[in-house]
């Protein structure tokens, strides 16, 4: 999404009413700063007509099926599918961005042991689409939530409102990046389902694929909307569970054996 050309006479008179209802919102919201070089496009009411994307059919709810009896402890096949698939570099500090994580589970009572990936639940009620100022958070037609890094202006309200912490802040600048998933200082980010393999027609994101080379085969990948594809069957037939049901969410990402 890129801005309309502005005469210069324009983005003063634009620039003053942003400045002022970006001053409104520090004020009561805690006092954000803006991220260099990030301009405020549009406020949230703008937001449902610029998110609508070429490819997303609301007939389809793409989403993952986990199982952690097949996810190997200490194995992170799909973390480093993940970095190289959308060029983000393996994280040196607590900060940098991490798109997705494994995890390593305890039950306390029982001493069972489960390891799993962690990433953007692709909610159907999104929180941090709820919070967002600009409408920069959005959810396509086909549940699967981003964020417009144009529209993003860095507040991370949205990292804040997402109870699975799958919301990374862009503090440095990128280099080498991947003309596919283009991504800025000044941002915030988080797993997009290789959203760009799904809108060029292919199927399986790279996580998946990865764990399935690795024979692990404990990601599925489909369309939750589909009757007939593996992933609602299994998710019909098993008991699959949501990270944080409590909250209703209705999460795109589900687990079996946690």
């Amino acid at each position: 999404m890129n801005a309309e050309p502005r005469s210069a006479a324009d983005d003063g008179q634009a620039g003053l009413s942003r400045r002022g209802w970006l001053g409104v919102a520090a004020a009561g919201m805690a006092g954000v700063l803006l991220a260099p070089g990030i301009r405020l496009m549009e406020i949230a009411q703008a937001a449902p007509a610029a998110s609508p994307a070429a490819g997303a059919s609301p007939a389809v709810r793409w989403g993952m099926l986990i199982d952690t009896n097949r996810c190997a402890p200490g194995c992170d096949d799909c973390v480093t599918a993940c970095r190289t698939e959308n060029g983000v570099a393996a994280p040196s500090r607590r900060t940098d961005p991490q798109w997705i994580r494994k995890i390593e589970i305890k039950e306390v009572r029982t001493g069972r042991t489960a390891s799993a990936p962690v990433m953007c639940q692709h909610c159907a009620e999104p929180p941090c689409v709820d919070v967002c100022p600009t409408g920069a958070s959005f959810k396509r037609a086909d549940g699967i939530v981003l964020v417009d890094r144009h529209a993003c202006i860095g507040c991370r309200y949205c990292v804040m409102a997402c109870p699975y912490k799958a919301r990374s802040f862009v503090h440095e600048e990128l280099a080498d990046q991947k003309p596919e998933v283009p991504r800025g200082k000044g941002c915030v980010e988080g797993c997009t389902l290789c959203v760009h393999r799904l809108d060029r027609g292919q199927t399986i994101t790279a996580c998946a694929e990865a764990c399935a080379r690795a024979g692990h085969n404990a990601i599925l990948f489909g369309d939750l909307n589909d009757p007939d594809s593996e992933i609602a069957r299994r998710v019909r037939e098993v008991s699959a569970t949501q990270l944080r049901a409590d909250l209703k969410l209705d999460t795109g990402v589900r687990y079996l054996g946690l």
